[in-house]
């Protein structure tokens, strides 16, 4: 792992500071106050169902995306939406002004129903990816959906946003179905997971090359295979160590014969190697049951001395229960968000 130490995989409770929810709510220290940026609306316009996290960029303005809403049309029986891309400007004297940056649409092209969250270039343009969508051939009931996009959304000069399809996921041996976020390296490519497709069907992890024409060029680095010891079905984004290697989790897989048969997960680091390939090597298998949690479906983080931290989506049944309220479902009161998805505990 050059150099990197992988802590003990057990469950512990994370200190939280000044988090912001994804329902829309500024939440400060426990016990603290909250309040209410925006409450989303099914009214044919506004987004609905935010799944993931918000980013800043240099002016201090907040974007997010939220999985449905909008006035794309994505369904011919009700006015569900694509998804939206909307910005929170902080106004002078306080408080928050909402727009919708970005509606997707349902063309054939466009991405849409994205889930997870943004990044920001030092130039101002947004990043990000839609679970379905693009120009693929997937389809769901007989109805082609797309496999998913990478997309890029960049400022006009007097306002509006452009937005350019980075790369469209076909079906075969392209990956599909990209729930997370994408990453930049030090020279500017993106990194990214796919929950599925790839060369044996069960997921991949990819790169993204910009060109001197202005295209972007796709590479498979690994994709997962259900072999009784890798993982497969990433869900979560990856990280960088200083080094250059890849950190990442997938939701099944592994060497346990826990979890339905299926494996309760693993933790995985991709080494660049030479010719251009990588090597991958399974840090953790998931065991469930009593002692161990499941099924992990967050990214990972580094602490300053290279022990790595996540969450399984299944707390271990008895020893760690006192985690367990952080991914409980509890319906929301009136005027507040009712449950984020997807919360940062260690293990």
């Amino acid at each position: 792992m050059r150099g990197k130490k992988l802590s003990t995989l057990t469950v512990a409770m994370a200190v939280f500071a000044a988090t912001l929810f994804v329902t829309g709510t500024r939440a400060f220290a426990q016990g603290g106050e909250h309040k209410v940026l925006h409450s989303f609306s099914r009214n044919g316009k506004d987004g609905v169902q935010p799944r993931a996290g918000l980013i800043f960029d240099a002016s201090g303005n907040l974007y997010g995306t939220t999985y449905q809403g909008g006035t794309g049309l994505c369904s011919s029986t009700t006015a569900t939406g694509c998804g939206t891309v909307f910005r929170f400007s902080p106004k002078g004297g306080g408080g928050w002004t909402y727009k919708i940056v970005h509606n997707f649409q349902n063309d054939g092209r466009d991405g849409r129903s994205p889930y997870a969250s943004l990044i920001v270039d030092a130039s101002g343009n947004l990043y990000g990816t839609t679970y379905q969508g693009g120009t693929g051939l997937c389809t769901l009931s007989g109805t082609v959906i797309g496999c998913g996009t990478v997309f890029e959304l960049s400022p006009k000069t007097g306002g509006g946003w452009t937005e350019k399809i980075l790369h469209s996921f076909s079906y075969g041996t392209d990956g599909n179905y990209p729930y997370a976020s994408v990453i930049f390296d030090a020279s500017g490519n993106l990194y990214g997971t796919t929950y599925a497709g790839g060369a044996n069907g069960y997921g991949t992890v990819f790169e993204l090359v910009p060109n001197a024409n202005g295209l972007w060029g796709e590479k498979v680095l690994h994709s997962f295979a259900n072999n009784g010891t890798d993982g497969y079905y990433p869900f979560a984004s990856l990280i960088f160590d200083a080094a250059g290697n890849l950190y990442g989790t997938t939701s099944d897989g592994g060497d346990s014969a826990n979890c339905r048969g299926t494996g309760c997960g693993t933790v995985f680091e991709l080494v660049p190697t030479t010719g251009g390939r990588w090597g991958e090597k399974v840090l953790y298998s998931f065991e469930g049951g009593f002692g161990d949690g499941s099924y992990p479906s967050a990214s990972l983080i580094f602490d300053t001395v290279g022990n790595l931290y996540g969450r399984p989506r299944r707390e271990a049944a008895a020893r760690h229960a006192n985690v367990a309220l952080s991914s409980s479902c509890r319906p929301g009161r009136a005027g507040d968000g009712p449950r984020p998805y997807y919360t940062a505990l260690a293990f």
